[in-house]
């Protein structure tokens, strides 16, 4: 399903492609005339938001796991508001700021938020009722702090950094994409290295522990990877929400709850959400383009309202 819908935006756009051309052309074996609109527009574009789909879903089972609430993700926690806070910041106020290094700069703004939370919510140990609390109201402070600095920055910034913010896949090149694959690579193997202890972690604390799982360092590292993934993510795509969601429900619905099975379903789900979502917004409204972010909330929003629903949260 990912290869078709990644040769689906290849393919289709204001200049539609044959798709005999467009995997030849892909692949280095074309002809040049569709070689720019394969290989330098679209291509890195997609690619792009695959990789950030993929964080962000991997970002989000690990945080639901972590916290064992299935509401739980990068966006309401506060991870990507931290990381977005940074990276708008950096937008907004250092213009020469080389591309290459927004995932660290984003990695920081995460960390710093996820670093908080595990403080305010600690009472003789982290509570994962607290995190989701504290992380829900840094989010909120990383908002403000979000308005200001659109609100004092030069107008060329700011509209830069308010189209990166609704989470748009527009422009995005390889200086994107080469940036943003060493760190989803990575942390997806060493995460897979976790496995064992994220299948522990659904237990009870006591339990876990009885198991032999050292429980706090344990929860933290995985916060750690979790915060690469949603910050890296962030930093080249933007605040696409809900995909940390999602991806995670999805994934257990087709493999179950193994994290060695749910794992990388989850990400080729988050990013065949992210490209799938890119696409559309690409060619519902042509000329004009809807942000990834936009289709992702207008979907993601009715489906946390189910969840909640049916947690007999509401």
């Amino acid at each position: 399903m990912n290869v078709v819908v990644l040769l689906l935006n290849i393919t289709i756009g204001e200049r539609n492609v044959p798709v005999m051309d467009a995997i030849q052309t892909a692949i280095g074996m074309g002809n040049d005339e569709f070689a720019f609109t394969i290989r330098e527009v679209r291509l890195p574009r997609v690619l792009t938001g695959f990789l950030a789909g993929c964080g962000l879903a991997l970002s989000g089972t690990i945080l639901q796991v972590v916290t064992r609430n299935p509401l739980a993700s990068p966006g309401v926690i506060g991870l990507n508001a931290g990381a977005a806070a940074t990276v708008v910041a950096v937008l907004v106020l250092v213009p020469s700021f080389p591309m290459s290094r927004l995932p660290l700069v984003a990695f920081g703004g995460a960390l710093l938020v996820a670093l908080a939370i595990y403080r305010l919510s600690w009472k003789k140990g982290s509570s994962t009722e607290r995190m989701l609390l504290v992380g829900v109201g840094i989010s909120a402070m990383a908002g403000a702090l979000i308005t200001y600095l659109l609100t004092v920055g030069k107008i060329f910034r700011v509209s830069q950094a308010f189209v990166w913010m609704a989470g748009s896949l527009y422009g995005r090149t390889w200086e994107h994409f080469w940036p943003l694959l060493p760190w989803i690579v990575i942390l997806f193997v060493l995460l897979m290295l976790y496995t064992r202890s994220l299948d522990l972690l659904l237990l009870s604390d006591s339990s876990a522990i009885g198991m032999g799982i050292r429980l706090e360092r344990v929860r933290f590292l995985l916060i750690l990877f979790s915060v690469g993934l949603a910050g890296s993510a962030v930093s080249m795509a933007g605040t696409i929400a809900f995909v940390g969601l999602m991806a995670p429900h999805m994934a257990s619905h087709l493999v179950g709850t193994r994290s060695m099975k749910r794992l990388p379903v989850a990400a080729l789900l988050g990013g065949l959400i992210v490209m799938l979502a890119d696409l559309l917004g690409r060619v519902l409204f042509s000329p004009f383009e809807i942000p990834v972010g936009l289709i992702t909330a207008l979907i993601g929003a009715p489906y946390m309202i189910t969840l909640l629903i049916r947690r007999r949260a509401l």
